[in-house]
């Protein structure tokens, strides 16, 4: 691969967008291990087929070891704008899911939870204009993120209700709007990622502020991805876990 040379162009919230393998090895891989250079495609192709701008937080890439699979996750803000951006969409409810102290099981909407209650899961429902609304529910067992002791992370320990309340909502907007989340999948989703999301920010917002986009670009190299291809290989090369179930 010509590292310097093969250039993905494309256009992320009205301004261009320019990365390259080396530009992404060098500012947006955290995690400790190496990635591949179909793992390094596979993260620009999503960025540029999806609109995101890696720079801006909105997409990193996480690899841990050499034989670890490499991880794309969505920036926190890129569900909510995009779904606020979409005419179809009127608005949402989301909570969480609580055991009570009489043994009785309620949802309720946002995330207080009581001394004397157990949080179990989280809820989301998503309107849409002309059809019926998109409702989730998951469990907090299911994704609540763990260390290699069984105990919870530092997120889901500060924030357990905060956290099984969004892996609901951007699993409801994902099936609401497949168009425009296929592919996405935010930290919250994916238990290990939490561990080091604070690390990862603090690193993007400080390399990448000082570096990104200070790169002399080849105008004749730039690499055309087009949308369609792009969503053909990311359906064929992402892991299971992070490909879109089928309705």
């Amino acid at each position: 691969m010509a590292e310097n040379t093969q250039i993905v162009e494309y256009e992320s919230n009205g301004e261009m967008v320019k990365i390259s393998p080396s530009m992404v090895r060098k500012f947006l891989v955290n995690g400790g291990g190496n990635v591949s250079d179909g793992e390094v495609m596979m993260f620009m192709s999503l960025c540029r087929y999806q609109h995101l701008n890696p720079f801006l937080k909105e997409a990193y890439l996480i690899k841990y070891g050499a034989n670890d699979p490499a991880t794309i996750v969505t920036g926190k803000d890129v569900f909510t704008k995009r779904a606020d951006n979409n005419p179809k969409y009127k608005g949402k409810k989301a909570g969480v899911v609580v055991l009570k102290e009489d043994g009785t099981v309620e949802e309720r909407e946002g995330t207080m939870v009581l001394p004397t209650e157990k949080l179990v899961g989280g809820w989301a429902k998503v309107f849409i204009n002309g059809r019926e609304p998109e409702y989730q529910s998951v469990s907090f067992d299911e994704y609540a993120g763990r260390k290699k002791d069984g105990s919870l992370n530092s997120q889901w320990s500060k924030k357990p209700a905060t956290m099984i309340r969004k892996v609901a909502l951007v699993q409801a907007l994902r099936e609401a709007f497949p168009d425009r989340f296929q592919g996405l999948y935010s930290a919250e989703e994916m238990a290990t990622v939490d561990d080091i999301k604070q690390d990862i920010e603090q690193h993007v917002e400080t390399e990448v502020r000082e570096n990104a986009n200070t790169v002399d670009f080849d105008e004749d190299n730039i690499i055309d991805v087009e949308p369609t291809d792009t969503a053909d290989k990311q359906s064929e090369e992402l892991p299971p876990f992070m490909q879109s179930e089928e309705s």
